[in-house]
């Protein structure tokens, strides 16, 4: 195997000496949990092991104090490498290692589990036992919904690199802006399928999950699983593709629940329609509708620098996936619901796929 990309191997290393400078001060373990999902036949548990200062006390947040955090603190890190976690739930325990920036994402062989929501036990070493929500889907569910988050559910001027870091590292959580109607829309669509699952899919940083949570929390809108990145250099290179990142969820989501047929939610400003269309391409049956958010033109500078979208094209095929496009949720709202029900508008854009 050729070695690590030359900017892995700083980072690796800076990693192992930040961990050894912190824990001969007294810090120890935390585990922070995400929410996972799974079936009757496994679960996906996903989870991060950071460095702990020492307590005097015990630490409470208010949730309006969590709400003025500025964004830079969820970045203040320092990951436990190649730890063990035990994980248990319904009286099983796995033993699972940390990745290089402390991450655990996995699957475990766990049968049985009733649909709706469980908790698996996470430990570390010293930590406090945590317990990470696990969404368990019913295996002959064939609704749900994937949804992207920047700029489709919270307007953060993403991935304009400076605007980016403003919003990341500088703005207060509250000052962030919800998508008009985006949370009435999702509530909409999941009320006649209440175990239906929604699984948020974004290139965010997993160090933003806390933040996003109580944002989704604080907006109404329905709670699943967040699927984001680990910024930062990889074996090959600076940074992670977002576009594959997405590709890969969705492959993973088709593999573990063969009967959904998804409605897959982004927006114009990206890559979200080319990137929904090939996966509608090579699985036609398992998109039921794709629903896109148009940005404004100005929203349009913000995201990539042009007045255009960035992904506009048609594909021209036999099988036909019906794709709406609205401004904001109460616009998609009642083309998707046409779409859903097989009576969608011929006038509106298509996605065709075969």
């Amino acid at each position: 195997m050729a070695r690590p990309f030359f900017a892995a191997r700083i980072e690796d290393r800076l990693n192992t000496e930040l961990g050894s400078f912190v824990r001969s001060r007294g810090w120890t373990e935390r585990v922070i949990p995400y929410t996972g999902y799974g079936s009757s036949k496994f679960i996906r548990v996903l989870a991060r092991v950071v460095h702990n200062p020492p307590q005097t006390g015990p630490r409470v947040y208010h949730p309006d104090t969590l709400l003025q955090r500025r964004g830079w603190r969820n970045f203040v890190t320092a990951p436990v490498v190649n730890a063990t976690v035990e994980c248990t739930i319904d009286g099983q325990t796995f033993e699972v290692v940390t990745d290089r920036n402390g991450y655990v994402d996995t699957r475990l062989p766990v049968r049985g589990l009733k649909p709706g929501w469980h908790e698996v036990t996470l430990t570390c070493g010293s930590s406090e036992p945590s317990e990470a929500p696990i969404m368990i889907v019913d295996p002959e569910q064939t609704f749900g919904l994937v949804s992207d988050i920047d700029d489709t559910v919270i307007s953060t001027s993403l991935p304009r690199p400076l605007l980016a870091a403003w919003n990341t590292f500088v703005v207060q959580e509250s000052a962030r802006q919800a998508v008009a109607g985006m949370s009435e829309l999702y509530r909409g669509l999941l009320a006649d399928h209440p175990e239906a699952p929604i699984i948020y899919v974004s290139t965010g940083a997993w160090n933003t999950a806390p933040t996003l949570i109580r944002f989704l929390q604080h907006h109404r809108f329905p709670i699943g699983p967040l699927l984001l990145t680990d910024w930062g250099p990889t074996n090959t290179g600076w940074f992670r593709s977002g576009q594959e990142h997405k590709r890969m969820c969705l492959r993973d989501l088709a593999i573990d629940f063969p009967k959904i047929s998804w409605i897959l939610i982004g927006d114009d400003g990206q890559h979200d329609p080319s990137i929904y269309g090939e996966f509608a391409e090579a699985h036609p049956d398992r998109v039921n509708v794709v629903g896109i958010r148009q940005l404004t033109p100005g929203e349009q500078v913000l995201a990539h620098g042009t007045l255009a979208p960035i992904s506009s094209d048609e594909l021209d095929s036999s099988t036909v996936v019906p794709e709406v496009r609205a401004g904001d949720g109460y616009g998609l709202q009642p083309l998707l619901q046409k779409a859903i029900n097989g009576d969608y508008d011929e006038e509106q854009p298509v996605r065709a796929t075969g």
